[in-house]
């Protein structure tokens, strides 16, 4: 009843986006642009971010297309509930990265009248879905699919092949450590 009260006092409605896909799709990319967006429009918004995700900078979100925003890096889903003040929109960068806790605080969010944007891998590099991905897709109330451009071929890309011998589920990596591919090639690639 209180949660009831609170967004109905504060007349926002909240909701769940997320953009999903394989490496070098655009995901992070599609991020930056809804946040510019909100930012134009005069809108408060706070950016997080893994603290495990240094591949470009500490403290910024940062594109295979090196455009960039600050972010807060933050070591688990919870602190961006401790960390989010009066804000109209969170952005949530690389959300495979965070722990299962991330469907229930982006939820929290929503329920509290904050527009969530997320954006993440929808599936390892076993093409498994990844981390809270699947339940963030399954709650969302927008879903992009981005897709790569396949190496091999050059058709649509949703899958992204690691390149080194690492069985290990979270590697950070780039170009030496990941390819996107179709559906065909990965399973040429993999043998299935």
């Amino acid at each position: 009843m209180f949660l009831e009260n609170k967004i109905k006092s504060a007349g926002k409605h909240g909701w769940i986006e997320v953009v999903a896909g394989s490496m070098f799709s655009g995901k992070t990319e599609e991020l930056l642009r809804r946040l510019r967006r909100a930012k134009i429009a005069h809108q408060k918004v706070e950016i997080f971010k893994p603290h495990i995700d240094v591949r470009y900078s500490d403290e910024e979100v940062v594109s295979h297309d090196d455009n960039s925003i600050m972010s807060t890096p933050v070591e688990t889903s919870g602190n961006i509930l401790l960390l989010c003040g009066n804000v109209d929109v969170v952005g949530i960068d690389e959300a495979q990265f965070f722990d299962q806790g991330l469907v229930q605080v982006c939820s929290q969010l929503a329920d509290q009248g904050i527009r969530v944007i997320v954006a993440g891998l929808d599936m390892d590099f076993k093409g498994k879905p990844f981390g809270p991905m699947p339940h963030l897709l399954a709650i969302a109330e927008y879903v992009t699919k981005v897709h790569a451009i396949c190496m091999r071929c050059g058709d649509l890309a949703q899958f992204s092949h690691r390149l080194v011998d690492e069985e290990k589920l979270v590697m950070l990596g780039e170009k030496v450590e990941y390819e996107p591919l179709c559906r065909t090639c990965y399973c040429n690639v993999n043998k299935k």
